[in-house]
């Protein structure tokens, strides 16, 4: 709990106190961003709880360091360690943090708290000292529904905001990402796909205003920041533009009844026709209807013992089983789709049914916030837009069946997604792409067979070259590796900014 002192002199003594008590290897340049955090700081908070050191505690820094990363790759001892983090309370101590890192020359580090594929919200290659500006504390959000819009902070989670939605209303809800742990912070500057993009768009096309920190540690709304910087945070990828404090979004209209369904093809299935067909009706299908692919290879399922592909093809329609079932008679019977596939549920329960959760876990499950996903890995992305041929396919299958643990995840685009302008935000990826494409390669011993791993990715990648999209072939800027911009750096969902230094 935060406390109130009520002179200048009297956080001085606080200050000095905890610096005298601090041993002699901690780092001069956290009491230097301590002692500047006061002079740029009107309300006093409890310094000693906000910081996480490892001169101070080395245990506390590495769980806080380790908290939310979810790609070990990044946790090993050679890769650079901020020199401290920093956990603000409100909203003024990042606006000092800003001015502080700025004038100290320190290199910074925002993350929200959500999805880092490449580490780059805790790691700065070749680039020292850096801190890291830990916005977990600030996830308040406010619904109104009179407005039909919500301000959500940035380290609020996906998961949270959904959940505060549906505690107003069972009939709103947000077109945003598909997994929980998702930090809302840093998913809508990349533009934010989810299981209702094709009826809504993207949840960078929700959006409705802003609040960032400019590099002079001022406060800005859509209207000080002005519309080009308003255009560009949503779906650049952010980095270059400010601090982002929190979205203003848009609430849109979701049915009492939503259904779901997952049905599973192998290759000994017709799976492989399955995925072709798929390819050619999916951005096609009634704008309700969201199917997305998971594919990966089984188990020793097929009589030879041998490892086959699996395709899940798991299903968010907006509206009832019978209404579905029409449609997907319609449109898409070579899934083999029946009633008894189909769950009816809430809207809510239909976000968590797709994020992963069992179907007994409640709403509240979402509150928990951290994502239960921590492995070594590598992930990229690709966007398509032309259906790849069976004899494509066929060898993607040899290709995965090489590695141990890989996983690709194809998510159709059509309806709304072809509708918006490519330039209504800097997210372009919309009128004649069919999907996008995840790939993603796992294990768990480190090190030791990394390069492997890594080699495959490669290798797997190359391969599908000429299937993608082209000139130039594109990828998911919230999955990217780190960019260079004008001596920024930012990266991945848990966005994050370099101030200063320069």
């Amino acid at each position: 709990m935060a406390f109130a002192i009520s002179t200048r002199n009297a956080v001085a003594i606080l200050v000095t106190l905890l610096l005298v008590s601090a041993r002699p290897s901690s780092s001069t340049l956290q009491q230097d961003f301590i002692h500047c955090l006061v002079d740029n700081t009107d309300m006093a908070f409890p310094i000693r709880a906000s910081f996480f050191s490892p001169d101070q505690n080395a245990t506390l820094f590495k769980e806080e360091l380790e908290s939310t990363a979810q790609n070990l790759r990044y946790l090993t001892q050679s890769n650079p360690k901020p020199v401290f983090i920093f956990e603000p309370l409100y909203e003024t101590h990042v606006q000092a943090a800003v001015v502080c890192a700025k004038k100290l020359q320190l290199h910074m580090r925002l993350r929200s708290g959500g999805h880092d594929y490449e580490g780059l919200s805790f790691v700065a290659e070749n680039v020292t000292p850096f801190v890291v500006v830990d916005l977990s504390k600030l996830r308040q959000i406010d619904v109104d529904l009179d407005s039909n819009s919500a301000w959500a902070h940035a380290g609020a989670t996906v998961g949270e905001v959904y959940y505060r939605i549906q505690e107003k209303s069972q009939t709103h809800g947000f077109p945003a990402g598909l997994c929980s742990s998702l930090g809302i912070g840093g998913h809508l500057v990349g533009g934010a796909y989810g299981s209702m993009m094709r009826k809504f768009g993207l949840g960078a096309d929700n959006v409705l205003d802003a609040r960032i920190i400019d590099a002079n540690g001022k406060i800005l709304d859509r209207a000080a920041m002005g519309e080009d910087v308003f255009w560009a945070i949503r779906g650049a990828g952010g980095g270059s533009f400010g601090v982002i404090l929190a979205w203003k979004i848009k609430l849109v209209p979701v049915p009492a009844t939503v259904t779901v369904f997952t049905v599973t093809k192998t290759l000994e299935q017709d799976g492989t026709n399955v995925l072709y067909k798929w390819q050619q009706v999916a951005d096609k299908l009634d704008e309700d209807l969201f199917i997305r692919v998971i594919i990966q290879p089984a188990g020793k399922t097929t009589k030879t013992g041998n490892r086959t592909i699996s395709t899940s093809y798991q299903g968010q329609f907006l509206g009832d089983s019978n209404r579905l079932m029409q449609v997907m008679q319609k449109s898409f019977p070579e899934l083999g789709l029946t009633k008894k596939d189909c769950i009816e549920m809430s809207w809510i329960k239909s976000v968590m049914y797709i994020a992963g959760f069992p179907n007994s876990a409640p709403p509240e499950a979402l509150l928990a916030g951290k994502s239960l996903f921590k492995n070594h890995f590598k992930a990229k992305s690709d966007f398509v837009e032309e259906p790849i041929p069976v004899e494509g396919l066929e060898g993607l299958w040899k290709k995965l069946l090489k590695e141990d643990s890989p996983l690709t995840i194809w998510n159709p685009y059509g309806g709304m997604m072809s509708r918006i302008s490519e330039s209504e935000t800097p997210f372009p990826h919309r009128k004649g792409t069919l999907f996008k494409i995840q790939w993603l390669s796992t294990w768990s011993d480190g090190k030791a067979s990394e390069a492997r791993h890594i080699e495959w990715m490669r290798d797997m990648y190359s391969y599908m070259e000429q299937y993608v999209s082209k000139k130039p072939r594109r990828a998911y800027v919230n999955y990217r590796v780190m960019l260079e911009s004008g001596g920024l750096k930012y990266s991945d969902k848990d966005w994050l900014m370099e101030l200063g230094g320069r």
